[in-house]
């Protein structure tokens, strides 16, 4: 079977790769799992939470993403990040000046979030015609205490904030810029590519787990708010409604999906968190992010069937929750001219 760019589906990581994981151990408390971007181990008394991802579908603060793509994954256990390592890969033709590049952005990331970049690898490697960057992010759980993206209830809210395809419009706004250019207002793209500055979930999550009430978190990135509210349900079981009228959409971010007619709900949300919520605490988690400027609403809640994934439209018609199969942000990419 040929697969689609982007994450290998679910069932190909059951049926292959989660059953090629080594030697099992009692201090790994959380490994390999559907929904799941992170593992948690026991080392001595410490629990150490770490996540690792690429950035490849971006050249446009490749280094910057690299590290608040891996930061938001720790810190959506509820436990702050405080190392970074990578493994930079260059195309042949790379330069000095891109190396300073990357590794700028690195630092300048890594100081926002107090991370201490700890080690890596560089290479220039032949067949590539772009960067790609592999990060790792590491932090150790306070007292012990995490969430993961299965402790959601039957019951529980879910609180999105932000908002859909923060990061794929970032990148389509960098990337695309020229094709878009032509029709859409120069003062919008503008806009659009500052969404690189809203990559952090950092503070969100920490915040969020602080208040008390969370019960499981999750960042949408590939496969956008969509995957990520699949992702979140497979891991703790269970179904859920959302409502589409509550989901935010930044005006940006509808511009460009409506010119390339692709759904901003499936295209790549890094920026946006997931979050879980008991009921009666719903209310102050949402509050509390609002009073510290941001935007958080409440999306939908979880249900017992597992089988039960939909999402109700403003006009009131009851649809399934669509599973992407590939992020949207390739088909945008490809439409727009862009060479990958």
């Amino acid at each position: 079977m040929k697969l689609a760019k982007g994450k290998v589906p679910a069932e190909t990581l059951k049926r292959i790769v989660f059953r090629r994981l080594g030697v099992e151990r009692n201090d790994v408390l959380l490994g390999p799992a559907l929904g799941e971007d992170g593992s948690v181990v026991k080392i001595g008394k410490e629990i150490l939470v770490s996540s690792m991802d690429p950035i490849t579908g971006a050249l446009e603060r490749i280094g910057w993403l690299a590290v608040n793509i891996n930061a938001n994954d720790v810190a959506t256990f509820g436990v702050p990040p405080i190392f970074f390592s990578s493994c930079i890969l260059l195309p042949e033709d790379s330069t000095e000046d891109i190396v300073d590049k990357i590794t700028s952005q690195i630092d300048k990331a890594a100081k926002n979030l107090d991370i201490s970049v700890i080690g890596g690898h560089t290479e220039v490697t032949p067949g590539l015609d772009r960067p790609i960057i592999i990060g790792y992010a590491m932090g150790i759980a306070k007292d012990g205490r995490y969430v993961t993206s299965g402790g959601a209830h039957a019951g529980d809210k879910l609180i999105l904030t932000k908002g859909a395809g923060i990061e794929g419009t970032a990148i389509l706004a960098s990337e695309a810029h020229n094709y878009l250019k032509e029709m859409i207002d120069e003062n919008i793209l503008q806009s659009a590519m500052k969404f690189y500055d809203d990559i952090s979930v950092v503070k969100d999550a920490i915040l969020a787990f602080n208040i008390g009430g969370v019960t499981a978190m999750h960042d949408p990135t590939e496969g956008g708010v969509a995957g990520g509210i699949h992702e979140i349900a497979d891991a703790s079981g269970l179904g859920v409604k959302i409502f589409e009228e509550r989901i935010l959409i930044a005006r940006e971010t509808y511009e460009i999906c409506n010119l390339l007619s692709i759904d901003p709900m499936q295209l790549i949300g890094s920026g946006a968190l997931l979050i879980s919520a008991n009921p009666e605490r719903t209310d102050g988690i949402v509050e509390r992010l609002k009073k510290e400027r941001i935007k958080a609403e409440v999306i939908g809640e979880f249900l017992d069937n597992p089988q039960e994934r939909l999402l109700v439209r403003a006009n009131g018609r009851v649809e399934k929750l669509v599973r992407p199969l590939s992020d949207h942000i390739w088909i945008a990419l490809e439409r727009s001219g862009v060479k990958f």
